[in-house]
């Protein structure tokens, strides 16, 4: 297996990032891999299939994605990537204005193309404190 270069790890980003906020399916469809593992910001397992119905029936709607402070860590035969994203949106109609944190780790999936095979968000909350 070999590396993948940063810059194509940064286009697929791009395209994921485009992909979500204009919920298109197909394009989301080609960058997650089948077998994906995803654990959300509540903690709980989505499958590559109730991520992309999502998108597919409206319940997330995402207006912007603001990335910050990304990481990407190049390996031999799979990459992981660690970016900050302001996300505003809706979710069943349900404001979105939150900042994440996701970790995504793309490589050779079993149906042979570079994909998300597994992935982690959590929410970035800011605390105050005092003496």
């Amino acid at each position: 297996m070999s590396k993948h270069s940063k810059s194509q790890i940064i286009e697929l980003e791009e395209r994921l990032q485009q992909a979500m906020l204009t919920s298109d399916v197909a394009e989301l469809d080609i960058l997650i891999a089948p077998e994906l593992i995803f654990t959300n910001h509540l903690g709980q397992l989505v499958t590559k299939e109730q991520d992309l119905e999502m998108h597919r029936c409206g319940v997330l709607k995402l207006t912007e994605l603001i990335p910050s402070q990304q990481r990407i860590q190049l390996n031999e035969g799979f990459s992981v990537v660690s970016v900050q994203m302001h996300l505003l949106g809706t979710y069943n109609d349900s404001i979105i204005d939150e900042h994440i944190r996701y970790t995504r780790v793309w490589s050779i999936s079993s149906v042979g193309y570079l994909q998300i095979v597994a992935g982690h968000a959590s929410i970035i909350k800011s605390y105050i404190i005092s003496d």
